[in-house]
């Protein structure tokens, strides 16, 4: 039985977006809508369906190639600014068994170089608008242990609660053993929390344990509390919460 809530949005839901939505590539703006719909093709997170009238002609490239996928037929299309080329980026629906969606396109997140909703930019994938994430100040007594060897103990946390992800615990340096602590060059971004600033490896004395911790020292205005903190990847430490052993969450995500 999970500790924390899951996602319950079904699979081919759809909503219309709100916000004002961007991408570009090389500079460019490709496409600018205030028509986008969301929909859930699982139901973690949506994706972004664009009117195809949104999305600038002159950089799409017709590659003529039409196919069967799961929810309809679709139409491949490029995206292509100056010397910057990327083939099969964009997916039109020319018919769907998903009401709504015929007529619109999906463009592969990472074919774009940025994305925004209204001015600001946004990560990995759009934001579930049926996704809440605090970040609230505790007293709560944690301690990070992994093969015996503590790692950090604070009474004093910041905890995270996200939709759909097991509560993050974040601490002041000051309560982390950073002697354990090896850098690495790991980013990764965070459609809520920004991008990371650093990661860390952890060194118990017997073995290096690859990015187990992170932190953001420029997250986004939401998630303030937890500039400069560190938290460490619950599923694969040992964590106790006021003398309670916490047991290991099992997910996909980190960050």
């Amino acid at each position: 039985m999970s500790t924390y809530p899951q996602p319950i949005t079904p699979v081919d839901h759809v909503e219309p977006v709100p916000r004002r939505i961007r991408a570009t590539l090389a500079g460019r703006t490709v496409l600018d809508t205030i028509r986008a719909q969301y929909l859930w093709e699982w139901p973690f997170y949506p994706q972004f369906q664009i009117p195809m009238e949104d999305i600038d002609p002159d950089v799409l490239v017709d590659e003529e190639h039409e196919h069967r996928v799961k929810r309809g037929t679709v139409a491949r299309y490029g995206l292509r600014v100056g010397d910057e080329h990327r083939p099969g980026a964009v997916r039109r629906y020319l018919e769907s068994t998903v009401p709504g969606i015929a007529g619109t396109a999906r463009l592969h997140w990472d074919a774009l170089d940025a994305w925004f909703e209204e001015d600001e930019q946004v990560f990995v994938h759009p934001r579930n608008p049926y996704v809440r994430v605090d970040a609230l100040r505790s007293t709560r007594h944690v301690r990070v242990e992994l093969d015996g060897v503590l790692l950090a103990e604070s009474t004093a946390p910041v905890l995270v609660f996200e939709t759909g992800l097991p509560t993050r615990y974040y601490l002041d340096r000051s309560a982390v053993d950073l002697s354990r602590l090896v850098p690495t060059d790991t980013v990764t971004p965070c459609p809520y929390k920004g991008r990371t600033s650093s990661w860390w490896s952890v060194d118990t004395g017997s073995e290096v344990h690859r990015d187990l911790a992170w932190s953001y020292d420029f997250p986004t205005r939401q998630l303030l509390p937890i500039s400069g903190l560190i938290a460490f990847y619950d599923e694969q430490v040992d964590v106790t919460v006021d003398g309670v052993a916490q047991e290991r969450p099992v997910t996909h995500f980190r960050s």
